[in-house]
């Protein structure tokens, strides 16, 4: 059975940093590409960084504060988000894609206020 499952948000002032984790299970995780989502409240979800074979992809609004790694070993992709934003407020999801294959996990909440 696929699971994804994140970690790692909270609430954190203007300016903070946050790291999010995500650890799969039940699939080949190393054959996947692995990327980072958000959802702000009354808006579509958005693609905020994807991690493939030629290496990290960025959000315009995110590029020089977020970093998208993976560690196959353990079978984890994180998020570092650096110099956050109130903007950058939004339910995180990460997401493993293999062709058809397409899994999500359930979110987890970054609030960025003062």
């Amino acid at each position: 059975q696929v699971h994804l499952v994140e970690s790692g948000g909270g609430l954190v002032q203007p300016g903070g940093s946050l790291r999010l984790s995500c650890v799969a299970s039940g699939f080949k995780f190393s054959w996947f590409e692995l990327g980072w989502y958000r959802q702000a409240p009354g808006k579509e979800r958005e693609l905020v960084a994807n991690s493939t074979v030629a290496g990290g992809n960025y959000a315009d609004s995110v590029k020089g504060r977020f970093t998208i790694s993976r560690d196959n070993a353990k079978n984890t992709v994180y998020l570092q988000m650096n110099s956050l934003k109130p903007e950058d407020t939004a339910v995180y999801y990460c997401n493993a894609v293999l062709v058809s294959y397409v899994y999500w996990g359930q979110g987890t909440q970054v609030t960025v206020s003062s």
